[in-house]
């Protein structure tokens, strides 16, 4: 079918649809010569950004793969921090320095996060307290610990506690994230890590790199963590295990659920003051019920991420825990 235009010219319909399907190629060219470079330029970044932020701490082979595990500061207990979710231990930077001035503190990173490297074991809150047992052995790193959970990182060291129990001293729950509240026996198995999820294929052609200080993938850290951070956080590596972490949070989630009881072990319970809704309030006050000797404190002006918006509540509750375990000691 034809038409015509303004000047009386006749115009094809069939030129009209060629004309699309010329620029329709040639912005898919344009996508896919992007991509190409992208997918070339992404890892030569990578291993500039691995030599300007090399690992601050020790890499440790827990079983065929390395995790990093970074330890400050002298004395007993030993504080051992377990980041949340897709985060990793550059985002403790003012944290640990502080801590580190009263006893010895441990920062690591899980398995595909960070510097460390890639795990082939689901990503749930038992294989973490595994993997975390494992490495402090490995490190020389001798316990009975005081864990810090921040997020879900609360899951893996309540599992840890009750797993490990002669290893713990006291559990720090950083605005630990809600337990499930339905039947433990209704959670989704966690699948092997791996696969390629759209995020990951975007961060493997250099999008989420590109796109990282827009999306603010930036967190308000000392100079150094901060840079450290933001280059590891877009990696291809720790956007595949972003993805991992979620699809293992059902399964970690029960794990941690199933734990009714820890004892008399000393808990504190630190929770946000602000962005709260009555049922995380509940779900906060609902772990002090993990302990006979629980208590909460409050960060009222920070949200989620305490360690960072309001990082002296979290050297805080850290330092009263380590000075609680200590006074028990010494009776």
């Amino acid at each position: 079918m034809n038409g015509q235009n303004q000047n009386g010219k006749v115009i094809s319909s069939k030129g009209k649809g060629r004309g699309c399907l010329t620029w329709l190629g040639r912005i898919m060219l344009l996508i896919i010569g992007l991509s190409i470079v992208g997918y070339i330029y992404e890892p030569i970044v990578e291993a500039a950004e691995m030599k300007a932020y090399p690992p601050p701490g020790q890499m440790v082979d827990v079983g065929g793969y390395h995790l990093h595990i970074h330890c400050t500061g002298t004395g007993s207990p030993t504080v051992v921090v377990r980041s949340g979710w897709g985060d990793m231990s550059a985002s403790w930077g003012w944290v640990q320095p502080e801590v580190a001035k009263t006893t010895r503190i441990c920062t690591y990173d899980r398995a595909g996060m960070g510097w460390s490297e890639l795990s082939p074991q689901p990503r749930t809150a038992r294989e973490y307290a595994k993997e975390l047992h494992t490495l402090l052995v490995k490190a020389n790193e001798p316990g009975p610990y005081v864990l810090v959970g921040h997020s879900m990182g609360g899951f893996t060291v309540i599992v840890y506690a009750h797993d490990y129990p002669d290893e713990v001293s006291g559990l720090v729950l950083v605005d630990t994230q809600d337990l499930p509240t339905s039947n433990v026996a209704t959670y989704r198995p966690a699948p092997k890590p791996g696969g390629t999820p759209i995020p990951a294929l975007l961060a493997r052609i250099g999008l989420v790199r590109l796109l990282g200080g827009p999306l603010g993938s930036v967190e308000n850290l000392p100079d150094g963590d901060k840079q450290a951070y933001t280059a590891f956080a877009v990696a291809p590596r720790s956007v595949q295990t972003f993805i991992d972490e979620l699809k293992g949070m059902s399964e970690g989630g029960a794990q941690a659920r199933a734990v009714t009881s820890l004892g008399s072990l000393p808990i504190i319970v630190l929770s946000r003051g602000k962005d709260q809704d009555a049922k995380h309030t509940a779900a906060q006050t609902a772990l002090l019920q993990l302990s006979t000797n629980s208590q909460q404190l409050f960060a009222e002006q920070s949200g989620h991420p305490i360690h960072i918006e309001q990082p002296q509540d979290a050297i805080a509750a850290i330092v009263k825990m380590v000075e609680i375990v200590r006074q028990a000691i010494q009776k």
